[in-house]
């Protein structure tokens, strides 16, 4: 997953339960101009931020170790 699409994620899943940035931000601890960054660029984003945001949206972090690469430097370009 890129941090975009992490973004994308994350404000899809707000406006999903009807909450404004505010209202969200204020539920983790964020401004709502921090949150409003955060769901164009989430690159900057914290652990902690993260899973602050999961927890009020219902989402759930998995972490588990990825198929071999398929190119052949061994990396996957853009994503974490």
């Amino acid at each position: 997953m890129t941090a975009s699409q992490l973004s994308t994620l994350l404000r899809g899943a707000r406006k999903s339960l009807n909450l404004t940035q505010a209202q969200l931000a204020a539920r983790v601890g964020l401004s709502q101009r921090r949150l409003s960054e955060l769901e164009r660029e989430a690159g900057t984003l914290s652990v902690d931020q993260l899973m602050a945001l999961c927890n009020q949206l219902g989402l759930q972090v998995t972490i588990q170790a990825r198929e071999p690469a398929s190119n052949s430097s061994g990396k996957h370009r853009g994503e974490w």
